[in-house]
């Protein structure tokens, strides 16, 4: 059996309140992280191999006068990325109906247009008869064009971002003094 890689990150911070989001009206438990720490920490794990163990060590310079900030932060971090991996699931799931949507309504048109090329044989002469067909023909192929990105394309990244997310929701995070 294969042992998956371990990626370690460090994360220096001067204060805890450095990685919420000073807006956030929520204490620390369910609170959002800082928009800067969020992207540094995703954009690391988005680099690295999808069946990685990812462990963040966060090291504060000013130690809080109260308590051990470390689980603190570890339930911040998990509940954050396990959070956002659902919102992106979400906005996964909206795409792929929006793709079977547009999937359906293309291939209706398609229809429409080759039945009208088809019967514009009766309507239009001929040298006139092979633009038109040709350009139904086209036009009703180009109508597939956005279902087909959905499909081949653009679910790619969603589905990366959530692997990426919910790793990051599971990841091992230790909150240690930063040495000088």
């Amino acid at each position: 059996m294969k042992k998956r890689p371990i990626h370690h990150l460090q994360l220096r911070v001067r204060e805890l309140g450095q990685l919420f989001n000073s807006l956030d009206p929520s204490p620390f438990l369910n609170k959002d992280l800082d928009r800067e720490a969020e992207v540094f920490i995703e954009t690391w794990a988005q680099g690295l191999p999808s069946d990685s163990h990812l462990h963040i060590t966060v090291h504060l310079q000013h130690w809080p006068t109260e308590g051990d900030p470390a689980a603190l932060i570890t339930e911040a971090i998990h509940n954050y990325f396990s959070y956002k991996a659902e919102l992106v699931r979400g906005e996964l799931h909206r795409l792929l109906r929006e793709g079977r949507t547009s999937l359906l309504i293309g291939i209706s048109f398609l229809t429409v247009c080759l039945l009208a090329a088809d019967a514009s044989k009766q309507i239009i002469p001929d040298t006139h008869f092979t633009v038109a067909r040709e350009g139904l023909t086209i036009l009703g192929w180009v109508a597939l064009w956005r279902p087909l990105q959905i499909f081949l394309y653009d679910w790619w990244p969603l589905a990366r971002k959530i692997r990426v997310c919910r790793a990051l929701g599971r990841a091992v995070v230790r909150a240690v003094t930063a040495q000088p």
